[in-house]
């Protein structure tokens, strides 16, 4: 049995205006860029003995994980440094992502030795798809060209839109034509492309909106997210829209900004595969589906969460912090939960509807015991509202209209 990793890199040039991610623009926090590989390969080597000689990463390890109830000094039995190093039977790796943060403010080859410390930790399948997160200013034809010598096959580009006015309100600094360069770069060596793009900025206008998204199409690119603007209290956004110098975000223009894009990229063959991201046939991001599907996945770095089974953990978010307990040779959990119960459901009600396939309505009921006559009545009914195709029951699978409203969708299910 496979299982997808994560490497989460929080070093940034500079934090965007609308970012609420765990991201620090001073480079020498903790073990800083220069020994981020290095601490990174520590916190790999001690996963990989706390694990080393049970059945797997899922059936034992994180039961036995006793953070620290502070989350400032992590404890956990059964990860003495001084234990053989071998690795856990039977489970490699089959998705690799590196997030942010920015991960290529990292030169290519640190990048590259984090990778091969999973690899000889745990074993990477043939055929994996391992992806990177870029910012257009951060790569070249050189940086991309280690990247692919080394194994890295996909990269996602942060474009978030190709009209300069909206990028300055998103305090990106990449123009479109770096984006190109770097985009066709990565083509010409193979790796696949993806952008991420962001609608419903303050300020951005519907044929801003479609600019980019054409811009997006012709880059050739054979994947593309969309992401709605959430403007968070504590980013600079947040600051500015408390002072008035900018908007609030009006759903409903970010309603039609969704629906012009999931008319316009289904036009050109790119067809949604989760709520968020479309793909053209065959190319949908691996990584992405492992999280949606509810795989097992572990996260490495600063803040970085891991999912096993029904047992979910996270990491010190603080890069000392974090940095400390792993020189001290402690995995750097700071807390764990387990999902069971009527939380178990409706998280697997969430992800089911987020994705293409839909949910069996059916498969589901007989999982958690409910009738699955209900179910299909209340979802018969969604169908008549025009929020879930009704040729496809009793899978669900929700319309263009559904994915707007899939919260909605989510709630009358889950009432059932």
């Amino acid at each position: 049995m496979s299982f997808s990793a994560y490497v989460h890199v929080p070093y940034c040039l500079r934090r965007c205006g609308y970012c609420d991610f765990n991201t620090y623009a001073n480079l020498g926090l903790g073990p800083g860029v220069a020994g981020y590989a290095d601490a990174v390969g520590r916190e790999i080597l001690l996963v990989a003995r706390f694990f080393s000689g049970r059945l797997g990463l899922v059936h034992e390890a994180p039961a036995e994980m006793a953070p620290h109830a502070t989350g400032a000094t992590p404890t956990t039995r059964g990860t003495d440094p001084s234990e053989t190093y071998e690795i856990p039977g039977g489970r490699a790796i089959d998705t690799v992502f590196f997030g942010g943060g920015t991960p290529t403010v990292l030169p290519p080859e640190d990048l590259v030795q984090i990778f091969y410390a999973l690899k000889d930790a745990f074993g990477v399948c043939p055929g994996a798809e391992v992806t990177t997160e870029a910012n257009p200013d951060t790569v070249d034809a050189g940086y991309l060209e280690e990247l692919a010598a080394g194994g890295f096959t996909r990269v996602s580009f942060g474009m978030q839109s190709a009209v300069s006015g909206v990028l300055r309100v998103l305090d990106r600094t990449h123009t479109q034509a770096n984006l190109e360069a770097a985009v066709r770069a990565a083509q010409s060596l193979g790796l696949e492309c993806s952008v991420d793009l962001i609608y419903g900025t303050p300020g951005e206008s519907v044929a801003d909106w479609r600019e980019s998204l054409e811009a997006a199409l012709a880059l050739g690119v054979s994947h593309v997210s969309c992401y709605a603007l959430s403007i968070e209290p504590a980013t600079a956004l947040g600051r500015e829209l408390r002072q008035g110098k900018i908007t609030p975000v009006d759903p409903d223009d970010q309603a039609e900004k969704y629906e012009i894009a999931d008319r316009v990229l289904s036009a050109a063959g790119l067809q949604w595969y989760e709520i968020s991201n479309w793909a053209r046939p065959g190319h949908e991001c691996r990584h992405n589906l492992a999280y949606w599907r509810n795989r097992d996945y572990y996260g490495f770095g600063p803040g970085a969460h891991s999912h096993l089974r029904s047992r979910r953990f996270w990491n010190l978010k603080h890069p000392v912090a974090w940095d400390n307990a792993v020189k001290a040779g402690r995995l750097p959990v700071a807390d764990s939960e387990t999902v069971t119960g009527e939380s178990l459901e409706l998280e697997e009600l969430l992800l089911g509807l987020r994705l293409r396939d839909g949910l069996d309505l059916r498969e589901y009921a007989q999982k958690f015991g409910q009738a699955p006559h209900e179910l299909e009545l209340a979802a018969r009914k969604l169908a008549v509202e025009g929020l879930v195709e009704p040729e496809k029951l009793p899978r669900a699978v929700l319309t263009r209209r559904g994915r707007l409203l899939a919260d909605t969708v989510i709630q009358r299910l889950a009432g059932v």
